[in-house]
């Protein structure tokens, strides 16, 4: 049971670390001239994050994960998708989108197998981070690396942020944001 919850506490406060250091940036960055107002906006956006995390109804009480076998289709969609978007040069949305389009054929397969109605939901997951530009995710290597953090993220907040859009997303910005800042401390 305290395995259950330091696991949880620690990927609530890895996503809220990152949120908030990512929205710290973007208020830096637009409000750089007016140092009073950027900070007190990022105060009250930042206490209004804590309060959401702490007391809205986001997670369920049980502990479970995500099957393995599913979240290691996050790196099959992230390879898939940065294919698409810079070897073939379609662009990221397109290629995003005809990764999960793709992906979302797979239950046709086998209708009644609670397996592959799954495996679409990783994959799209696994879209966003091949959407990322070469400035960010220079090499397929840098990818496969997101996907697998992104695909441990997953499988670790399965019960997490339950109702909220853009969970995918912000489980794919946490792979790649892990893997750059691994990739900086090493350069």
């Amino acid at each position: 049971m305290k395995k259950h919850k330091a696991i949880r506490f620690i990927m609530v406060s890895t996503f809220l670390f990152l949120q908030i250091s990512f929205l710290a940036f973007m208020v830096k960055e637009k409000y750089e001239s007016e140092t009073f107002f950027a900070v007190a906006l990022l105060l009250i956006i930042s206490i209004t994050m804590l309060l959401g995390y702490r007391y809205l109804d986001l997670h369920h009480e049980e502990y479970a994960y995500e099957n393995i076998s599913v979240v290691l289709w996050v790196p099959v969609g992230a390879v898939i998708c940065y294919l698409l978007n810079i070897t073939a040069g379609l662009g990221s949305v397109l290629s995003a989108g005809i990764t999960g389009t793709l992906a979302s054929f797979l239950p046709l397969f086998n209708k009644k197998s609670e397996y592959l109605s799954k495996v679409p939901t990783a994959i799209y997951c696994g879209a966003f981070i091949g959407m990322s530009s070469l400035k960010i995710t220079p090499s397929i290597g840098y990818v496969m690396a997101a996907g697998m953090i992104g695909s441990g993220t997953m499988l670790l907040s399965k019960n997490l942020f339950l109702g909220i859009g853009g969970k995918l997303g912000t489980v794919a910005f946490v792979g790649v944001v892990i893997v750059y800042l691994i990739y900086w401390v090493i350069k």
